[in-house]
């Protein structure tokens, strides 16, 4: 199928680096296809795509699967059917079969992962995070290395624990929130 919006790679991607970073973008922009992209991921990788829409209208309307009501349903089937799958498909995201009204992951779905750390406004990403604890620790071990008080006082290995229990929460904390906010990895698709 085709949209006329996004070429197909020549072959079909193993991994994220084949996808470029306008499909990657364009594929994650609409929470539909995010959903589409959670709902996948839960199913393990297929789905009908009546299933599919009543999910997604109701993660949209926040209700039950069973409460949706047939007009939501429909609107969410028509544009699934319509654009939103046809367009995935073409990016080679999944395989939609509008004749039997089926989706199914292909193996890059999954690899969109890579691209989803959600920093909603006003918060640092992780990866800043990262970089303000290494400061942080740089300048603890210089402070201590040219004699600041109280850093002087504190010995090389209560320092290097101190640091090594900061950084093993910190990355606790970082696979906790990272598994909160994974597609596929809960009932409910993250809020992005």
């Amino acid at each position: 199928m085709s949209t006329g919006t996004l070429e197909r790679p020549e072959t079909a991607p193993d991994s994220p680096e084949e996808f470029t970073q306008e499909v990657v973008f364009e594929m994650l922009s609409n929470r539909r296809r995010r959903y589409v992209v959670h709902y996948l991921l839960d199913a393990d990788g297929e789905a009908e795509l009546r299933d599919l829409s009543r999910t997604v209208a109701a993660w949209e309307n926040d209700k039950r699967p069973e409460e949706v009501t047939s007009t939501e349903r429909k609107r969410v089937y028509n544009a699934l059917q319509q654009a939103h799958l046809p367009k995935m498909d073409d990016a080679g995201l999944v395989e939609f079969d509008s004749s039997r009204s089926t989706v199914a992951a292909t193996d890059g779905l999954v690899d969109l992962q890579v691209y989803l750390e959600i920093v909603p406004g006003g918060e640092i990403s992780w990866s800043q995070y990262y970089l303000l604890l290494g400061l942080l620790f740089s300048s603890v071990a210089l402070a201590a290395a040219v004699g600041v008080s109280p850093f002087e006082e504190v010995p090389g290995v209560a320092l290097a624990g101190a640091m090594a229990v900061l950084l093993t929460l910190s990355g606790a904390a970082h696979v906790y929130h990272g598994r909160k906010t994974r597609l596929g990895a809960d009932d409910h698709p993250p809020s992005v």
